[in-house]
């Protein structure tokens, strides 16, 4: 079985791979938390990845680039820890050993974002923000490297991730709790369906991919009003739904053609499929989450204009 670290495990998109592949039965699944591999130390990566024969680094770690931070605004720490942790990984790749790196649609700079952005609108404009910054500096290393191949996430959505300000999963936990959906401004987004990212992970394991970057984003769009309907169309009772702010904001789409050419006849669970799948979980586990922060709603305030 193929040996597989993935870094950032305790994180949305790391917890779901993990329990992913390693209950497939087909890899040897080492799935890191910071408590049990420390990044920022150059000598215990190195230790960590000889010791445990590792062959595929899927490297889910980060910091930063959220609402929940603020998006960093002036905070260099993140362009440090982001590079950091990166290369104290890529370092240590040996011939053979492969590395799949989680990269961001933020690397196309927010400030120039167009509709469905292709791989070759990369460095059209640099990104001001740290978070995409750290981004697109690791994308341009990866452009000179056979070993990585580096997968662009746009929006995505599932179980595990922070409901606190994760549009989806925010707005179907405020339904459950009869609380109205609000939103800042509307705007069109790629939601991907973390069940659909996890099989296009596995899709990259299999193969030396032709290309060192990819948008792993759905076919489809969707703006957050059709979103919220959505949620009210499978909630029990529906919600009022709030927009604080009139027009659209700047799209934030990918074009996946280079990814569904090289993997031909990939199927993406259709919105409401996965909006309907997120509200059970959320009504089964509901018990377990922070009421009073849903209530409060601190992150609205950051929502990007």
């Amino acid at each position: 079985m193929k040996r597989i670290l993935i870094t950032g495990a305790g994180g949305f998109a790391g917890r779901n791979l993990a329990e992913h592949l390693g209950g497939s039965g087909l890899y040897r699944v080492f799935a890191a938390r910071h408590s049990d591999l420390d990044l920022m130390d150059e000598g215990a990566v190195q230790k960590y990845l000889g010791a445990n024969g590792i062959e595929l680094v899927i490297h889910c770690a980060n910091v930063g680039g959220t609402r929940k931070t603020g998006y960093d605004a002036g905070s260099a720490d993140v362009v440090s820890a982001n590079l950091r942790m990166f290369f104290n990984l890529a370092r240590c790749l040996t011939p053979g050993m492969r590395m799949i790196n989680l990269g961001s649609g933020a690397e196309y700079d927010h400030r120039a974002y167009a509709p469905r952005m292709k791989e070759d609108y990369f460095d059209y404009s640099v990104p001001a923000d740290p978070y995409g910054f750290s981004k697109y500096a690791i994308s341009k290393y990866i452009e000179k490297q056979e070993s990585i191949t580096c997968l662009r996430i746009f929006g995505l959505y599932g179980k595990y991730e922070d409901y606190t300000f994760k549009f989806i999963s925010n707005a179907i936990v405020k339904n459950l709790l009869g609380l109205p959906i609000t939103i800042n401004q509307n705007v069109r987004f790629d939601y991907l369906y973390v069940g659909d990212f996890v099989r296009m992970v596995e899709k990259v394991i299999g193969v030396t991919t032709r290309a060192r970057h990819y948008n792993v984003t759905p076919s489809e769009s969707i703006d957050l009003l059709s979103l919220a309907g959505l949620v009210n169309r499978v909630a029990v009772v529906p919600s009022e739904v709030i927009v604080l702010n009139s027009g659209m904001n700047r799209e934030y789409t990918g074009d996946n053609s280079l990814f569904l050419g090289e993997f031909p006849g990939f199927e993406f669970t259709p919105y409401l499929d996965g909006v309907r799948e997120l509200y059970s979980y959320y009504r089964e586990n509901i018990g377990s989450l922070d009421v009073e922060k849903i209530k409060a709603d601190p992150y609205l305030k950051n929502c990007r204009k």
